[in-house]
């Protein structure tokens, strides 16, 4: 055989170009869904020290927040949003406060319980430091409610939601 064609057969093969049919079909990159965190901070005094990046949060979300008696707040300021795809093996993470790593959430899919119902593992970091972690039943659209730790003057409340569509960042 052709020492040329021999180098063009195998360089593809060492640095992963070619593929086998079993490799597009990989069911553990197979995304399932996707999840929405969204931050926000609960305070009753001055929002200053959050800076330009809040904003009010609308009348029905400040509504639903007021309405759970530990979320209970004066006011309520969006921090982040971050959306991500949900890939049934993987971990997957959420910065939503991305490029920094001040706030990140590590969910795992674990089992479906039902048609609109997942169980994911979820925990909270803050600073690299895992500070919670918890298995939640999670049903599509309705966000699960997590008061965190004190954060400038207020309480971190992050709402994660899972959604059945496949959209989001990688």
């Amino acid at each position: 055989m052709n020492r040329r064609l021999l180098l063009a057969l195998l360089i593809p093969a060492c640095f992963g170009f070619a593929r086998s049919a079993g490799e597009e079909a990989d069911p553990e990159k197979e995304v399932i869904g996707s999840v929405k965190v969204t931050v926000y901070l609960g305070t009753n005094g001055d929002a200053s020290a959050v800076g330009p990046r809040a904003k009010e949060v609308p009348a029905e979300i400040a509504a639903r927040l007021s309405g759970e008696q530990k979320l209970k707040f004066s006011k309520y300021l969006e921090l982040a949003r971050d959306q991500r795809m949900l890939y049934r093996i993987y971990q997957n993470w959420s910065e939503p406060f991305e490029p920094s790593n001040e706030v990140m959430l590590r969910f795992e899919p674990q089992s479906n319980l039902d048609k609109d119902t997942m169980r994911l593992d979820l925990e909270l970091w803050l600073s690299r430091k895992k500070i919670l972690k918890t298995d939640a039943a999670m049903t599509f659209g309705k966000p699960l409610l997590v008061l965190g730790p004190d954060w400038k003057g207020g309480r971190l409340i992050l709402a994660v939601e899972l959604s059945p569509e496949k959209s989001g960042k990688p």
